[in-house]
């Protein structure tokens, strides 16, 4: 354990700690311009999101690129996570979490539909099994806990999960929090989840490539959900490396930009 603790106070802030799609960008073995820029804002990291509650860091997803994230961010606390869906680039580095239940004194809180349990119990098997430990902190310790689709209260906020779909077979959860909206992984918005979105002033949305793609949106079935909801302005997240920062962003219409990693949100509950 470190003998002193560390981390910076991100209260009433939304941080996007991760922008990219499920390979990241740059992409292994790529040379393409987006790959090989040295813009920072073309560097993407799997998707994930770090939220500044009134009673704690609150977290989005588990990414494989979860460590390097937190300490970019000075991060050095997770108090409880929300999960959107079971995919391998939203929950593998689920065991970065190992450290956190020392300072919390308790496991650490899972927020996540059954599926998205079931599929970390199987994956995470070790850290589900009776018995002592080796060592303290040698398994995440961990508390999974049921959401739905009702609202529900975790560190001192109101948290509004909300249906997207993810392609034909998966179902995933969008989370509206105060007056940000978070909708990665999703072509499609059922109908009755518009109601969550109504009033968001920032909506943060899946755009991955400019094509279509069979699970995520592209940048003009983005931009039709964004002309519905409306809100003050709007990211495009998830995304791939056919999408360069500088150019995408002079061409996106006004009030509608790319997120990047380290993207810091004002948070209003």
């Amino acid at each position: 354990m470190p003998k002193a603790f560390y981390s910076a106070d991100i209260t009433g802030q939304f941080i996007l700690l991760g922008t990219g799609t499920s390979v990241g960008v740059p992409a292994i073995g790529c040379a393409c311009d987006v790959c090989r820029s040295t813009n920072p804002r073309n560097k993407r990291t799997r998707c994930s999101v770090a939220i500044g509650l009134p009673h704690g860091n609150l977290l989005i997803d588990t990414p494989p690129d979860l460590r390097t994230q937190l300490l970019r961010e000075s991060i050095g606390i997770i108090h409880a996570v929300l999960f959107t869906h079971e995919h391998a680039d939203h929950i593998f580095g689920l065991d970065d979490l190992r450290l956190f239940p020392f300072h919390l004194n308790a496991p650490v809180p899972l927020y996540c539909e059954p599926q998205v349990e079931q599929r970390i119990r199987h994956s995470f098997d070790y850290a589900f099994r009776d018995g002592p430990q080796t060592h303290p902190g040698a398994i995440p310790s961990l508390a999974p806990r049921t959401i739905g689709l009702e609202p529900f209260e975790v560190l001192g906020a109101t948290i509004r999960p909300l249906r997207l779909l993810h392609g034909p077979r998966y179902q995933v959860l969008g989370f509206r929090i105060g007056n940000i909206a978070y909708c990665t992984d999703t072509n499609a918005v059922p109908e009755e989840s518009y109601s969550v979105l109504a009033g968001c002033e920032i909506l943060i949305i899946d755009g991955l490539r400019s094509t279509p793609h069979a699970t995520h949106f592209h940048v003009e079935g983005a931009l039709a959900v964004i002309e519905r909801v409306a809100p003050k302005q709007a990211y495009l997240t998830h995304v791939c490396h056919d999408l360069e920062y500088e150019q995408t962003c002079a061409e996106l219409p006004a009030g509608v930009e790319l997120a990047y990693d380290g993207l810091r949100l004002p948070l209003e509950l």
